[in-house]
């Protein structure tokens, strides 16, 4: 099987100023191409030659893993977006935030923080856990839920090439300028 990049459901400069253009056109373009292009040549005579994302994240390790799980990741994070998005979640996805956080202000500011506080480069997660509760995680490098049978709702990209050519080294004002573009429409279509 061999992987593509997916394309976007939106134009690249239709998240600016949040994520601009020239951003997408490297994180996108050239970062997510990369890793394709990666685990494309990687897989060829393992036995993961023919295997889709989600095998490989669960069944992978090394460079297959960790090429597999960030397109997953990637996709998962691009999709999450739209240029004239849904600010507020709203029904079943509402109660869950108020319940297991208490509002979603002090939801946002746990997931923001567990952003900024990532060490190094990797992904923040909010989750459903498999008692139906959610759950805010922080996943280095290539790290996915899945691979621990936990339901991704969101992700933050905390890799420096998320944010930098637009916020430099300030990767708090990257996490606070995200919730501008998550699209809770999408969010919620993910919880099952």
């Amino acid at each position: 099987m061999k992987h593509e990049l997916p394309k976007l459901p939106y134009g690249l400069d239709d998240l600016a100023p949040v994520i601009s253009r020239q951003t997408l056109e490297f994180h996108y373009g050239k970062h997510h191409q990369a890793y394709v292009n990666n685990l494309n040549n990687l897989i060829v005579g393992t036995k993961f030659e023919n295997s889709d994302l989600e095998t490989i994240i669960h069944e992978a390790d090394g460079g297959i893993f960790n090429n597999g799980a960030q397109i997953w990741n990637h996709t998962f994070y691009f999709n999450t977006f739209a240029p004239k998005p849904k600010l507020e979640p709203t029904g079943k996805l509402a109660e869950m935030i108020i319940k297991d956080f208490g509002s979603l202000a002090e939801f946002k500011e746990k997931f923001s923080k567990a952003a900024a506080t990532l060490f190094g480069s990797g992904w923040a997660w909010l989750v459903v856990d498999q008692s139906g509760h959610l759950e805010i995680k922080q996943e280095g490098n290539a790290g996915n839920p899945l691979k621990i049978n936990l339901t991704p709702l969101i992700t933050c990209d905390v890799w420096e090439h998320a944010y930098y050519l637009d916020y430099q080294n300030r990767r708090p004002d990257y996490i606070n300028s995200f919730w501008g573009v998550l699209d809770w429409n999408i969010v919620e279509s993910r919880l099952k």
